[in-house]
């Protein structure tokens, strides 16, 4: 059997090297757990999950809001609002996305998670 070189040593040096840069990068680059966080008049209502299917009912008996979030994503299937724009906005699961209702001052928004892959052209 051969007996190791200094050329062996400096490859496995360049190879373990590589392995913890790999490994560094995937580390500090992976995605957050994203979050649906609850304002009320500027006070956070609470913090929740998105990858936990819950239901949270936001208010009282007169002025509420109803919050689902399943498989990801956050909507408002219920609302005491007059005009329900907070219920036809849909669903929102990137980071930065919100949900506004503005009669009774509840705003959701997304933190953390992944980027929308919206493309965005400003004309």
């Amino acid at each position: 059997m051969k007996k190791p070189r200094r050329n062996d040593f400096l490859l496995i040096a360049v190879l373990l090297a590589a392995a913890v840069g790999v490994w560094a990068w995937l580390y500090f680059t992976r995605a957050q757990s994203a979050e649906v966080k609850v304002t009320v008049d500027g006070v956070v209502y609470g913090t929740y999950p998105l990858d936990t299917d819950t239901t949270v009912r936001i208010g009282d008996d007169t002025s509420y809001n109803v919050l689902v979030i399943q498989n990801g994503e956050a909507w408002v299937s219920e609302a005491s609002c007059p005009d329900k724009i907070c219920v036809n906005k849909g669903k929102i699961r990137y980071d930065g996305q919100s949900i506004i209702c503005l009669p009774n001052n509840v705003v959701i928004e997304t933190v953390g998670g992944e980027a929308a892959q919206e493309d965005v052209v400003a004309g």
